[in-house]
């Protein structure tokens, strides 16, 4: 099995993007060197809907390399590193199966698992504008559900390619990114598992808290 470890550090700047509605920085490249990162992520990488993403329950977005070669087995083409917009790129690590409130020692930085990547339109336009077969991407992209998580950031430092992943916290709770996921998108009756989680995006816990509440 491989050691879990960060293959690619990803970053970008908003910017208009030919067949993409909104001004966006999905298109995250790889970048040398260790980076910087603060309570807001990596230093030098932005947003651009600071409205819907970003802050500190999406300081960072993590995908796995075993992700991103499996898309690119269906979709027939390669796909690089950034692609998808994470910041980190992993290998040899399931971030899936990473379970909310995991913590995660990345060189000197201590990150947190607390919420989920969910598909917009913009990343089915993005992967369009590439010449991707972007048909249906939302749906397809929630079927498949492995999303990778979104990251806080407990403990800043400096980070980079080749870093190992060492998990120094696993709750036994349970909630997976996956369960998240599921809960929030294709399958409701799972929420109730989100409602007591204490490291958690307080966004999700509250639509978990109003599910309870509709449900009497």
């Amino acid at each position: 099995m491989k050691q879990a470890r960060v293959v690619s550090v990803n970053t970008a700047l908003p910017r208009d993007i030919e067949g993409v509605e909104d001004r966006t920085a999905i298109d995250r490249r790889a970048v040398d060197g260790p980076v910087t990162v603060g309570p807001d992520g990596i230093e030098g990488d932005q947003v651009g809907d600071t409205e819907d993403h970003g802050g500190t329950y999406q300081a960072l977005y993590a995908f796995a390399r075993e992700d991103l070669d499996l898309w690119a087995e269906r979709l027939g083409q390669p796909l690089r590193a950034g692609v998808f917009g994470e910041n980190l790129t992993t290998e040899g690590l399931d971030v899936n199966e990473a379970l909310v409130g995991e913590r995660w020692r990345i060189g000197t930085v201590l990150l947190e698992v607390v919420s989920v990547r969910i598909p917009c339109s913009t990343f089915a336009q993005w992967l369009a504008s590439g010449g991707v077969d972007a048909t249906r991407w939302v749906k397809r992209f929630t079927a498949e559900g492995r999303p990778g998580p979104y990251l806080r950031v407990l403990e800043p430092g400096v980070l980079g390619v080749g870093d190992a992943i060492t998990c120094e916290h696993r709750p036994d709770h349970g909630v997976t990114v996956s369960t998240m996921f599921a809960a929030l998108t294709t399958d409701r009756t799972l929420l109730p598992r989100l409602a007591d989680l204490d490291r958690i995006d307080p966004e999700a816990r509250e639509a978990a808290r109003t599910y309870l509440a509709q449900q009497g």
